[in-house]
């Protein structure tokens, strides 16, 4: 019997009861764009988050882009990050025609390594976007503490962080802004595309209310105080995001608990490197993700036993035919390409079973 990397269908089964109603419900009213559904669950997230203000949209990558607008990040601005990251990251930042700067990662988290950020720092230099990668929060103290010497924004990369803490902070909540995915695979995932930004900055958050409708001055519609997109969150979207918060921190003691069985056992093997949780974090573990040498052949193994895994990531972005403008080269960040050749994301779901994770580890191990 297969076992998926993710199976959203156990998760629906379980809730099918609630969100049908509230999907019907919205059909009634026929408020799909923005209304009191959106509002009602970016109060919620907010309170969630520990954050003033939240502002729903269309993806994570739109998230960032709107950051980056409401920061008035563009042309001739650099911004700080990590070449081991989904794409967006980085995209964002170059479609708002700034320039990318990448730190390279530290090899147990993954995430930026703290101690080379300020080697990269110029007068160019505008903000910083660490990634809270794989569920588990960057060095904020650190980061805060480097920006605010240097008087630069910080964008938090949560889109794989919902419910993360460090030092008992939420995700989103320590940095400037805080951006979110909401994309099907996320641990609090819609039924399509969705994002969030978060910030206690009450001017940021007015600007992006405007910047998520084309930049509209929301007090004389059809007039434009700057340029932004159509980045608005879907009722329906919403609607769903807001049943499945109520369960975000149960479905994260889950996937935690899910891991534990996993480090148990491959804790044993020294050929298998285990994720590391830092003591200041709470890890969410939106991907379990461990370090195989031999990744390429484990990988096939689980393949040919009907079992889900994935690489995450294969190709670091600064070797990326896209951004060879940049001028890096492979070499420049030896810690992000040695994890490319080593990573490998297994099942962590929150309804897996102890059953399946013992037929996952021993198909790892050869037993």
């Amino acid at each position: 019997m297969s076992i998926k990397l993710l199976d959203l269908t156990r998760q629906y089964k379980d809730l099918k009861s609630e969100i049908l109603p509230v999907v019907e419900s919205i059909m009634e009213t026929q408020r799909f764009v923005n209304g009191p559904v959106v509002r009602e669950f970016e109060q919620n997230f907010a309170k969630y988050c520990d954050t003033k203000f939240a502002v729903g949209c269309s993806s994570g990558t739109d998230a960032l882009i709107m950051s980056l607008i409401a920061l008035d990040i563009g042309p001739g601005d650099e911004v700080i990050t990590v070449p081991f990251t989904f794409f967006a990251t980085v995209e964002a930042i170059i479609r708002r025609g700034a320039t990318p700067v990448f730190v390279d990662i530290c090899e147990k988290t993954f995430n930026i390594d703290v101690s080379k950020i300020e080697d990269a720092i110029t007068d160019k230099t505008k903000a910083i976007i660490p990634v809270h990668l794989f569920g588990q929060c960057a060095d904020m103290d650190t980061i805060l503490d480097i920006a605010s010497r240097h008087d630069l924004d910080v964008i938090e990369d949560a889109a794989q962080a919902v419910g993360a803490t460090w030092s008992s902070s939420r995700a989103g909540s320590m940095g400037t802004l805080g951006c979110f995915s909401f994309f099907p695979a996320k641990n609090l995932g819609a039924f399509g595309d969705g994002g969030m930004v978060t910030t206690n900055d009450k001017t940021l958050y007015k600007k992006m209310l405007c910047t998520r409708q084309h930049g509209i001055d929301m007090s004389n519609p059809y007039y434009y105080d700057h340029i932004g997109g159509n980045f608005r969150l879907d009722a329906l979207q919403a609607g769903v995001l807001n049943i499945k918060l109520k369960y975000i921190d149960e479905w994260g003691n889950r996937r935690a608990n899910n891991a534990s069985l996993y480090n148990e056992r491959f804790n044993k093997f020294s050929n298998i490197v285990t994720p590391h949780n830092l003591a200041e974090c709470r890890h969410v573990y939106n991907q379990y993700v461990v370090r195989v040498k031999d990744r390429d052949s484990v990988r096939k193994r689980l393949t040919e036993k009907d079992i889900g895994c994935a690489v995450y990531y294969p190709y670091p972005i600064h070797t990326q035919p896209c951004v060879s403008y940049l001028g890096y080269t492979q070499g420049d960040f030896p810690i992000t390409e040695k994890a490319c050749k080593e990573v490998l994301a297994l099942p962590i779901f929150p309804e897996l079973t102890s059953d399946e994770i013992t037929r996952v580890i021993n198909t790892i191990i050869q037993r």
